[in-house]
């Protein structure tokens, strides 16, 4: 993360609903699916020019929804995680790509073993016998 940055739990707006899918009773009664929203434009902790980083990349909200365990604690551990895995990856500067040129031992490796290759082609030929 940004130096050391990372999403504070309490700016996290957490929502409750049912899980779908198979389970019986427990699935149709219990609200463990969590939505998390986090909104970078309302985060006080996080610096300007990181705020401006994670909305150019993630947009003016970031919502995860997760209903992996049957438990609402545990489901709402992972969304905190997974929040914060995708702001730390919104994060991550990447390095500007310099424009190299193929050495000259490299280019005479690849017309080589263009030329290797069409010998094999040549071989599998049958033989031509001109008259």
């Amino acid at each position: 993360m940004s130096g050391g940055w990372t999403v504070p739990e309490s700016e996290i707006v957490f929502r409750f609903t049912a899980s779908g899918g198979p389970g019986g009773q427990h699935a149709n009664r219990s609200n463990t699916k969590v939505i998390a929203v986090w909104r970078p434009e309302e985060s006080l902790s996080l610096p300007l020019a990181l705020r401006d980083r994670v909305v150019e990349r993630l947009g003016d909200v970031v919502r995860v929804a997760v209903d992996d365990e049957r438990s609402q604690t545990r489901n709402r551990e992972i969304a905190v995680v997974r929040i914060r895995a995708r702001v730390a990856n919104a994060l991550v500067v990447e390095r500007t790509r310099r424009a190299t040129k193929a050495t000259r031992a490299s280019k005479r490796r690849r017309v080589d073993a263009k030329r290797q290759r069409g010998e094999i082609k040549r071989g599998r030929q049958q033989p031509r016998f001109d008259d």
